[in-house]
């Protein structure tokens, strides 16, 4: 299952890891410096007091390149969905599931 988390603060980094951990080939969607360091070390997770460093997830900032998804999780808050809203096109195919995890509403 192809999986994008859009947005890998600390609710979508927390459900990548755990649907990478699952199995699922997940790649995140993320900006500066966040993205810079996902990509050096990975994507941290810390759990009931142990570490896990996940590096097999992809990180970028491009959603163009990614293709369809599988499911598509946006997982940021809600009045960041507006300004990426056009750039999901490239994403979706027939059978594409969008989870919504927004905070913020209405903002």
């Amino acid at each position: 299952m192809k999986l994008c988390v859009v947005g890998a603060g600390a609710i979508g980094g927390y459900v990548a890891a755990k649907l990478a951990l699952a199995g699922a080939a997940v790649t995140v969607i993320i900006r500066g410096a966040n993205l810079a360091a996902v990509r050096a070390n990975g994507l941290k997770l810390v759990e009931e007091g142990a570490e896990r460093v996940l590096r097999d997830i992809v990180a970028t900032d491009k959603l163009a390149e990614l293709g369809e998804q599988d499911m598509v999780i946006l997982a940021m808050k809600a009045h960041q969905v507006t300004p990426i809203a056009d750039q999901l096109g490239p994403l979706l195919g027939p059978e594409t599931t969008i989870v919504t995890m927004q905070n913020g509403i209405p903002w």
